[in-house]
């Protein structure tokens, strides 16, 4: 049975889509086929993955292309549904189709012999965000060792409260990724502890600061790919592990 899971997080700037693309690949690196669905505009997911492809989810969201078209082998195992800056007109769109929060539920129910499905959704309030909850089972939340990040997560928990009232649903946090965690840091201990208060027993291990993981982007690299001895890349097959085992 298919996992579908949404990584998302309010604010910008927690480490969002490098835990898509290297969650997602350490995955399937462990055997399982894996599916990434960017709807995040800026389009970083493909990006990190070294594509710039011409059909994106802005073809199947407005019907120019069939969902099976848009499917892109990146890596063994690993397929992804890119996006670009297109989407930002899509949704304007889709603001006024019927049942408009359940349209990627509906363009997604045909696509099937995944283990995972990941939806790496962009940092804000939106349509496309509505979509993703609404198509998702579970969710994951990247949060970087920051305050604001809480605030985040804050608003995050209400729309989750909000669709599962009004959809009848049971998304829940699946789990909570600590990112750029600096256990030297009082600060990091401060947001650690806040966070096991909230999600006791759904904290990750946590995804240390590291350089390596800042330059594979740059190099349109995986951390696996850009450096395997690295601690981001340890981190990182460890979540897999844990995504992959869990219940």
């Amino acid at each position: 049975m298919t996992k579908k899971i949404a990584i998302i997080n309010y604010k910008g700037g927690t480490g969002k889509t490098s835990t898509v693309v290297n969650l997602a690949h350490g995955l399937s690196r462990l055997g399982q086929k894996v599916l990434i669905v960017d709807i995040d505009p800026q389009g970083s997911a493909g990006y990190y993955l070294g594509l710039d492809p011409e059909v994106t989810l802005y073809d199947a969201l407005l019907n120019l292309k069939p969902i099976s078209e848009c499917i892109i082998n990146a890596r063994p195992n690993l397929d992804i549904i890119c996006s670009n800056e297109r989407l930002f007109a899509a949704e304007l769109k889709l603001a006024a189709q019927p049942r408009r929060e359940a349209i990627l539920s509906t363009l997604l129910a045909s696509v099937n012999g995944y283990d995972f499905i990941f939806i790496d959704c962009p940092p804000s309030m939106n349509l496309l965000n509505q979509n993703a909850l609404t198509f998702a089972e579970e969710v994951i939340v990247p949060v970087s060792m920051e305050y604001l990040a809480l605030v985040g997560i804050r608003q995050l928990l209400k729309n989750i409260q909000m669709v599962n009232k009004i959809l009848g649903k049971e998304l829940l946090v699946r789990k909570v990724v600590p990112t750029f965690f600096d256990p030297r840091n009082q600060k990091t201990r401060h947001i650690v502890e806040s966070l096991e208060r909230v999600f006791p027993g759904r904290l990750s291990s946590p995804i240390r600061v590291s350089v390596s993981l800042s330059e594979a982007p740059g190099y349109r690299k995986t951390i696996f790919e850009y450096d395997a001895k690295s601690k981001g890349a340890a981190d990182y097959l460890k979540l897999s592990k844990e995504v992959l085992n869990h219940g």
